[in-house]
């Protein structure tokens, strides 16, 4: 019934531009318009062997509660440390044990989590 193998995510942002430049500036991931769509601010976050998560604008967007991408990393110190080079803030949270630089370590999957320019919440696994 359905067709799995094109199936994606999407999430709101108020501002596609912001979203852009954060998502491939700040973050160095591929990043684009999803072509036709420009006007209408569609971007799609490339993340390889043929997917990828939509963007839209969403003028009344809220934030999600949630994690909405979770990226995974080899060595989640440097992407910390790299992220907060760049001036991306590590997003600490009550009853997870969070080390200064805001990794939950112990069991594995190593996690930290910072916001998008519109307060959506990213996550870096490392596993």
């Amino acid at each position: 019934m359905f067709d799995s193998t094109r199936a994606f995510g999407s999430f709101a942002v108020p501002d596609a531009g912001a979203a852009l430049a954060f998502y491939r500036d700040t973050l160095g991931l591929d990043v684009r318009y999803v072509p036709g769509m420009e006007e209408q601010g569609l971007l799609e976050v490339v993340l390889g062997h043929d997917h990828g998560v939509l963007v839209y604008p969403k003028p009344d967007h809220r934030p999600a509660v949630f994690t909405v991408l979770n990226l995974p990393v080899d060595d989640i110190d440097a992407a910390v440390d790299h992220l907060t080079a760049r001036g991306v803030g590590m997003l600490h949270y009550e009853g997870f044990e969070q080390d200064e630089k805001g990794i939950m370590r112990g069991e594995k999957p190593h996690v930290a989590w910072f916001a998008d320019p519109a307060g959506n919440t990213i996550g870096l696994i490392q596993e």
